[in-house]
């Protein structure tokens, strides 16, 4: 598969994760009953499992290597920090106040990761201020 076809593959991919999360996180943060659904905990694994093959798939035809790519180790330290905020925003035994809190931080550190991917730099948009 050409590079051009899996980047935007990946990029597709980021944008309905995101989305995905953006209303996920909404209704939970709203108490609305469809966030518990089969396929919103369902659909947005396969999304992210599109999302991870094809970054892998990118990393390896690029031969990036996280230890000498700062930029690549930054948006994987974002990812994690991501995913972790992620879950106590989609946690339904959290109070609203908290998730709300880590959905707007997950949202903060989405940015994060989408500015290091553009600028190829660890500071993501900080390295322009």
């Amino acid at each position: 598969m050409e590079y051009a076809t899996v980047k935007a593959i990946h990029q597709g991919a980021v944008a309905l994760s995101f989305a995905g999360f953006l209303a996920r996180g909404a209704g939970s943060v709203a108490g609305a009953a469809w966030v518990g659904s089969r396929a919103a905990r369902s659909l947005p694994h396969v999304v992210d499992t599109v999302l991870l093959l094809s970054a892998l798939w990118l990393a390896w035809t690029l031969r990036l290597d996280p230890r000498a790519a700062p930029w690549l180790m930054a948006k994987l330290a974002g990812l994690v920090v991501y995913v972790a905020l992620g879950m106590v925003a989609l946690r339904p035994a959290a109070p609203r106040s908290v998730r709300a809190a880590a959905w707007l931080g997950a949202l903060a550190v989405f940015g994060y990761i989408v500015s290091v991917a553009v600028t190829k730099n660890p500071a993501g948009v900080f390295s322009r201020l």
